[in-house]
């Protein structure tokens, strides 16, 4: 077939296809203008899906006649002048692609009045045919209506999926762009059913009217604040506690500059700030904005803009993993949620007593529970005084947000009294965090190890020497010294400080190397050394049917307290729950 040249209908077609993928699409783009336009109310009106007709009416400040023209021609843009305006654009529409691409696979009506003008004019476009310019009553501001989508691409037709699914798309764009822009209104509507209305926030008021609006209040009763800057970056909204975590990734919202985008490196420093707090299989809650200077972010990198590029990405990487890893660190059991700026408390977590806040304890120790060295102490004799658990359960550390222990259930949790009800713990969940806190905290100051006065001989299946010799480089890091005597046999010759004299070396590298083999439970670790450290806290903490006295389990209770991240094991499981007075009634039917 010979070369020829496109026809401009049909490129304007082709590019509509990569602008204008479904309705939410041409509604992403007509609002994104709207707001450049500087409208601070926005009504959405669609009608079978966005198919039959979308509507957009703003209050911005309008298209003069003589532009009208101009403004449906490709690539006629205000936004942009020479290629320095688009480096540092901050726009949400610049390449001037948007109208022309709806209206060469639409039926496009463009009515626009701007403010102190004394009429509005409009045009119209049908499968790529602009016609005349004419005047038309309309208020200051702009509506575009788009009828009859994709009529003339048949081939594209076909792809539109059913007006239920084609109304959650544009749902979900609204709802993007309205978390965006909380000082403009939004209003949505569907066959004159009203999908949204989130009105616009005054200056200066809470960003909780907005989220809570949107998303509803269920999202931020779950949430921590972030707020983090450095130089020319910015970061803050909200992370959704791990208990909040979710089976899929529909509840992740990134702004960069106020613009929406679905970025696979903020996504992934998201991802890794929560990869030793979420069971395997879940998906972070988050809410985030990114504020940089525009020079050093691409926006022109997706037809759709929907991912952006940094000039270093690694630094903006490692700046948001940073504020995601510390918004979680700081979290404890009885910590407060700065979700609204106030002292609410993650669902299962309890708030501090009276509103006072949780009384600081000492941080973890070498030694993280008493039992750590020698016999564990015998269990204290319950039948001796009928009153024991009573004297218990009033003692001073009934204060604390984890209460004080009154018993060992099955000898696997702890059941602990507070003033708002009762408290459970995994005990072994528990240590293990508690452990794997201190033996990072360890190996970021330089871990210390001790020599072995003998050097421990251990037979282990060949495969399995494998595995404890290949990762050598990261045992040594923790303080290990091992060496390779022979195909089923090594030898230990020093350890970390840190491990109590009671610890089974040998079934410790035997278990640490079966994780190793099989990916193990902690699969979600992401770097070598955080999944080792994990897999030696699992198998050093206490395991189950281990008798604990009263004294053991209020100190794990208190260092728990003293913790970060104790909410949840290495491996994202819960380390804790609540039962409160008002449930405990409930159950009783106490009150009726």
């Amino acid at each position: 077939m010979a070369i020829r040249l496109l026809t401009g209908e049909l490129i304007d077609q082709i590019a509509a296809g990569e602008v204008i993928e479904r309705p939410a699409s041409a509604v992403k783009e007509l609002v994104e203008n709207a707001l450049d336009a500087g409208a601070r109310r926005i009504e959405i009106e669609v009608d079978r899906g966005g198919v039959g007709l979308i509507r957009v009416r703003d209050d911005g400040g309008g298209i003069p006649e003589g532009e009208l023209a101009l403004a449906i021609a490709r690539h006629a843009t205000s936004k942009i002048t020479t290629l320095d305006d688009l480096e540092a654009v901050r726009t949400l529409g610049f390449r001037g692609e948007a109208l022309p691409s709806i209206g060469s696979v639409a039926k496009l009506r463009v009515v626009s009045r701007p403010a102190g003008a004394p009429q509005g004019f409009e045009i119209g476009v049908e499968g790529g045919q602009v016609g005349a310019v004419r005047p038309a009553a309309h208020p200051p501001g702009t509506t575009i209506e788009v009828r009859d989508l994709f009529y003339n691409v048949p081939a594209r037709r076909k792809f539109v999926r059913s007006d239920a699914t084609e109304i959650g798309h544009i749902q979900r764009w609204v709802e993007r762009l309205a978390l965006s822009r909380p000082d403009v209104a939004f209003r949505l509507s569907n066959g004159g059913r009203l999908l949204l209305d989130a009105p616009a926030l005054a200056a200066g008021e809470d960003p909780v009217r907005r989220v809570d609006a949107v998303l509803g209040a269920g999202f931020l009763e779950r949430a921590l604040r972030v707020e983090h800057a450095a130089g020319p970056v910015a970061v803050d909204g909200w992370i959704g506690a791990p208990t909040a975590a979710r089976a899929q990734a529909d509840a992740q919202y990134w702004f960069v500059n106020d613009r929406h985008v679905r970025d696979r490196l903020l996504m992934s420093a998201v991802r890794l700030g929560f990869r030793d707090v979420l069971y395997h299989g879940r998906h972070p809650a988050y809410l985030l904005h990114l504020t940089i200077d525009p020079r050093l972010v691409d926006v022109n990198a997706h037809p759709a803009k929907l991912e952006v590029r940094f000039r270093d990405s690694r630094q903006v990487h490692d700046f948001v993993f940073r504020a995601v890893e510390r918004t979680l660190g700081a979290t404890r059991p009885g910590s407060t949620s700065a979700a609204h700026g106030a002292t609410a408390a993650p669902a299962g977590m309890p708030a501090a007593v009276d509103g006072a806040p949780p009384r600081a304890v000492s941080a973890p120790t070498m030694d993280p529970l008493p039992f750590a060295q020698g016999p564990a102490p015998p269990a204290i004799p319950w039948s001796a005084s009928p009153w024991a658990v009573a004297e218990a359960a009033t003692s001073g550390a009934a204060t604390e947000p984890l209460g004080t222990a009154i018993a060992q259930l099955h000898g696997i949790y702890i059941l602990a009294q507070n003033r708002e009800g009762l408290v459970l713990v995994d005990m072994h969940a528990a240590h293990e965090r508690v452990l794997y806190e201190a033996y990072k905290q360890q190996m970021e100051q330089g871990m210390a190890s001790q020599a072995l006065l003998e050097p421990i001989h251990i037979r282990m299946k060949a495969h399995e020497a494998d595995a404890v010799i290949a990762a050598a480089d990261e045992w040594a890091a923790l303080g290990f010294e091992i060496e390779r005597l022979a195909p089923e046999s090594l030898v230990v010759r020093r350890v970390p400080a840190l491990l109590g004299a009671r610890t089974d070396l040998a079934e410790l590298l035997r278990n640490v190397a079966r994780d190793a083999l099989d990916g193990g439970s902690s699969r979600h670790f992401e770097e070598p050394g955080a999944r080792l450290l994990g897999n030696l806290a699992c198998r050093s903490a206490i395991h189950a049917h281990r008798r604990l006295a009263l004294p053991e389990m209020n100190a794990l209770l208190r260092q728990m307290e003293a913790t970060g991240r104790a909410d949840q094991c290495n491996h994202g499981r819960p380390t804790w729950t609540r039962l409160s007075l008002t449930e405990l009634d409930q159950l009783f039917l106490r009150g009726r």
